[in-house]
């Protein structure tokens, strides 16, 4: 009993020490994601994730895990109090709470990692490499589940820090964003297992951290190496840059559709014009002067594709659609595609019928999700994949896997969040959408950021947060089908499978004849 209660008192002067730095190790973590992509970041905030997990029971495990996710979420998803200011006299008193509970909802999936950790580290003690393995591991098992559950919200992975290190985010192509966040993680808590592990160990470690490391640059730069052939499509992007709180007011509709009017006349060649998410405020197909003078605009042979709001009368009522359109000079709707996975209280309120929650966008009532994701064809233009603001930062769940596009269309309106950090985390989740699939992705945003991505992940062209102006500049060609676009995240497991199988048969080709430690105890 007297040993228990010194190890309750221990544990009462260490747990706040340990709590404070697993939320600063946290916050560590967003400078490693863009803007900032500081790379340092990641091996300094999961190495002292690791070791200050050492020695723990489940239940502070749990605790720690949970405080490393809200420095994680708090500082990362920040900027979601931006939207809460764009209508400000019904929502400015909900910004702070709304992020400050989000954050801690989120940072449930890093505390079940660590929880995970604790109890398979107790049930049989690793050495360093098994233990690095296992975090990861984890790490990456509650990182998909925070993708998935409730919809799934799979903004900032790991896997992101890499993104803006050309090489290093190429493995995506074969393993996907959560494939490349356990190697990311893996390498990031070696460190730290090298640090806590014995003599013997501490080498094996090292080298194979460096390893890793060598290994992700030389089969990234092994595919950037080769070149996808370029198709001979000349596209605008426009980007209005119509401030969030003036888009929907009473009397600037005119005043907008004549910006884009504008914009979109500049002289140049011109085959596909791309306007961003709900780029007319209003729904375009009822609005027959706006509709004769949009397509009327539109040059012989020019396609347009623009975010518009749409809405169906039917028996149970009206139902209302986030769409892209298509249209030519004809005026007639080519095709279109409407938004299938939606934002909670953003486009519509979950449980309705139990939450007193208002949406915090304009409109007469939730949206309806469309289908699926659709591959749209379009008279003398490539396959396109449409993706709508919110719905690409979802790996593997962009492109129709049964009739391949030729390139990704995403259509989005990151106004809601000014010039904070989230604009520039929003394009990165879409640079790892282009390596995924061997796709280029085209953004047009409304107030940026509207770039030109390859299928490599470069950013080729782009207008930032703030700028009015229009991208003219060729589509970038597709690749082959990468590994990733056609397994999908059954890559993902035999990654793991695979590096749990080469530690356990290293660990048991090195055992020793009658040692008493494990083979597990070793690595």
């Amino acid at each position: 009993m007297m040993t228990g209660l010194a190890h309750m008192s221990v544990w009462g002067h260490y747990i706040p020490l340990r709590s404070g730095i697993s939320f600063v190790a946290g916050g560590l973590t967003v400078l490693a994601l863009p803007p900032f992509s500081w790379l340092i970041a990641v091996p300094v905030a999961f190495s002292a994730l690791f070791l200050i997990l050492r020695q723990v029971s489940t239940a502070h495990a749990f605790f720690i895990g949970w405080v490393f996710g809200i420095g994680q979420f708090g500082f990362g998803i920040s900027w979601i109090a931006e939207s809460f200011y764009v209508d400000a006299e019904r929502f400015a008193a909900l910004a702070i709470p709304a992020v400050a509970g989000l954050s801690a909802g989120l940072a449930i999936f890093p505390a079940m990692a660590a929880a995970l950790y604790a109890v398979i580290a107790q049930r049989r003690p690793l050495g360093g490499i098994a233990a690095s393995l296992l975090l990861a591991t984890c790490w990456v098992a509650t990182e998909w589940l925070r993708g998935h559950v409730l919809t799934g919200f799979p903004w900032n992975l790991a896997a992101y820090a890499l993104v803006d290190h050309a090489a290093l985010r190429q493995p995506a192509a074969w393993v996907g964003s959560y494939g490349l966040s356990f190697l990311t993680v893996l390498v990031g808590v070696m460190p730290g297992a090298a640090y806590s592990a014995v003599p013997r160990q501490r080498s094996a470690v090292l080298v194979l951290c460096a390893m890793a490391i060598i290994g992700l640059w030389g089969a990234g730069t092994f595919r950037l190496g080769s070149e996808a052939p370029l198709p001979r499509v000349d596209l605008r992007i426009v980007q209005g840059n119509v401030p969030q709180r003036e888009k929907w007011a009473p009397g600037n509709r005119d005043a907008t559709l004549e910006l884009y009017l504008d914009l979109s006349s500049r002289p140049g060649n011109v085959d596909l014009l791309l306007w961003p998410e709900t780029a007319f405020p209003g729904f375009l197909d009822e609005d027959a002067a706006a509709h004769a003078r949009i397509t009327g605009s539109l040059p012989e042979g020019t396609l347009l594709l623009t975010g518009v709001p749409d809405r169906v009368e039917s028996d149970a009522g009206t139902r209302y659609f986030n769409t892209v359109q298509a249209y030519d000079s004809s005026g007639e709707i080519l095709t279109g595609y409407a938004k299938h996975h939606l934002v909670p209280f953003g486009e519509y309120v979950p449980f309705r019928g139990w939450l007193p929650f208002a949406r915090l966008t304009e409109g007469l009532g939730d949206f309806t999700p469309g289908p699926g994701p659709r591959t749209l064809a379009l008279p003398g233009a490539p396959l396109v994949a449409v993706a709508i603001c919110y719905e690409i930062i979802f790996p593997g769940h962009v492109v129709d896997d049964l009739f391949r596009p030729d390139w990704i269309f995403n259509a989005t309106n990151d106004a809601w969040f000014g010039t904070s950090i989230g604009p520039e985390q929003h394009l990165a989740a879409a640079r790892m959408r282009a390596v995924e699939e061997g796709l280029p992705v085209v953004r047009a945003a409304n107030t940026g950021i509207s770039a030109i991505i390859d299928a490599n992940g470069d950013v080729v062209a782009r207008l930032d947060t703030g700028e009015t102006g229009v991208i003219d500049a060729s589509l970038p060609g597709a690749r082959a089908p990468t590994p990733y676009a056609r397994f999908g995240d059954w890559t993902l497991l035999v990654l793991i499978g695979a590096a749990w199988t080469l530690v356990y048969a290293v660990g048991l080709a090195g055992r020793r004849p009658n040692a008493e430690n494990s083979r597990m105890e070793e690595w």
